[in-house]
């Protein structure tokens, strides 16, 4: 099991990124969430089996077709337990 924290920056936010981030994260099995940010950022917080934790994070380095990803920042993280991916208002 791996849990990470990440933050995309670029052009994340207005493009759908957090619907696809969810549902990239549920195709894989990841559970976690993903939120806006009030600098433009997208953060999220994503546990699960390695290679599903890794290939989310791999995907949000491009994100959806409209975006436009300048980085994705990771660190490791404490799992929470969580059983779903949700998006956060």
């Amino acid at each position: 099991m791996k849990a990470v924290r990440a933050t995309v920056t670029g052009r994340v936010q207005g493009v759908s990124f957090r619907y696809y981030t969810e549902e990239r994260a549920l195709e894989l099995g990841v559970t976690g969430w993903v939120r806006n940010e009030p600098d433009g950022s997208v953060a999220l917080h994503a546990e699960g089996d390695d290679r599903a934790v890794d290939a989310l994070v791999e995907w949000c380095r491009t994100g959806p077709a409209p975006a436009r990803v300048r980085d994705v920042a990771v660190r490791e993280a404490t799992e929470t337990g969580a059983t779903m991916f949700e998006t956060r208002h």
